[in-house]
């Protein structure tokens, strides 16, 4: 069983898809950063000084009243809340994953394509055919 394993394991598929996972670990970081760090803040200003980390609702207040300023401050007290900005800013997050999958699958689309429009070689005649060529060959020249 553990030879069969070892198999399985070593496969080229599985390999590329322990690396796809690694580097969609690290890109999901980039694409995290990139939204809260960078695409948001603007947008808040733009949007009256808005954060949208917290941007939430209060469903029911916690063991101290509210209102809460932040949602930390609501989490503390143990407030229900509704949090509107980070379900924003996930849909945000995936948008940015989805179209940079889209354009990578379009690319390997575009090289498949491309392969697929190769013309093939000819295939090399079998050896009697040529053998034969060569003897009428032989024959013209005399």
């Amino acid at each position: 069983m553990l030879e069969e394993f070892k198999k399985f394991a070593l496969k080229g598929n599985v390999v590329d898809m322990a690396v796809g996972i690694i580097i969609g670990a690290a890109f999901s970081a980039i694409v995290s950063s990139l939204v809260d760090d960078v695409i948001m803040p603007p947008i808040g200003i733009i949007l009256g000084n808005v954060d949208f980390s917290d941007l939430f609702v209060v469903l029911r207040d916690g063991t101290t009243p509210g209102p809460y300023l932040t949602l930390a401050a609501a989490k503390e007290a143990g407030a229900a809340t509704w949090n509107l900005g980070l379900f924003v800013n996930s849909i945000i997050k995936f948008l940015i994953v989805a179209f940079a999958l889209f354009m990578v699958v379009r690319a390997m689309n575009k090289l498949q394509r491309a392969e697929a429009e190769k013309p093939a070689e000819p295939a090399a005649p079998p050896r009697d055919e040529v053998l034969l060529e060569e003897i009428r060959d032989l024959l013209k020249a005399r």
